[in-house]
């Protein structure tokens, strides 16, 4: 088991320093952060022999370097690669009747919407509905029911509006 007094102490007194140093190697704080914190995790996963080094700080730091620059590798590996073959096909935006639907079902309480997401979109018999919301059958038939009636009256709102801004 590492020592997690000592790592405790050890962060405190290094993190700063460490993520200031690779914020000037990236040049990019969210990154700068990613990489210190992965290295950090590599660090207390190996505590017992980092903590004996000399400088265990200086550990870090190399692991926390080369791990920003594996990252910076791996994006000019993908942005040569966009060059190279183009960019990808743009994939269609939703339609508006889609849009419609997710901004009414939105608006549902957050049962229905689940048993209805469950139902209609993943295929679930009602049973397995009820399973997985640990609710009785009979209540994700009435939740199913009502989920229906809430949408079909939000959905004609929209097409009603729609109908009067035309």
């Amino acid at each position: 088991m590492p020592d997690a007094d000592g790592f405790d102490e050890f962060y405190r007194g290094s993190r700063q320093r460490l993520l200031g140093f690779v914020y000037v190697l990236t040049g990019d704080l969210a990154e700068a952060q990613d990489a210190v914190q992965e290295a950090y995790v590599r660090a207390w996963q190996r505590w017992s022999t980092v903590s004996a080094y000399e400088e265990p700080e200086a550990w870090v730091r190399v692991v926390a370097s080369r791990i920003a620059v594996s990252r910076w590798r791996s994006l000019r590996s993908r942005a040569r690669a966009y060059l190279r073959h183009g960019a990808t096909e743009s994939v269609p935006g939703p339609d508006p009747d889609t849009v419609d639907v997710v901004a009414a079902l939105r608006r549902l309480p957050e049962e229905q919407r689940t048993a209805i997401a469950l139902y209609y979109l993943v295929g679930m018999p009602v049973a397995e509905v009820a399973r997985q919301t640990a609710a009785p059958v009979g209540t994700v038939k009435a939740r199913l029911s009502r989920g229906r009636v809430a949408l079909a009256g939000l959905l004609a709102v929209s097409d009603l509006e729609e109908a009067a801004d035309a």
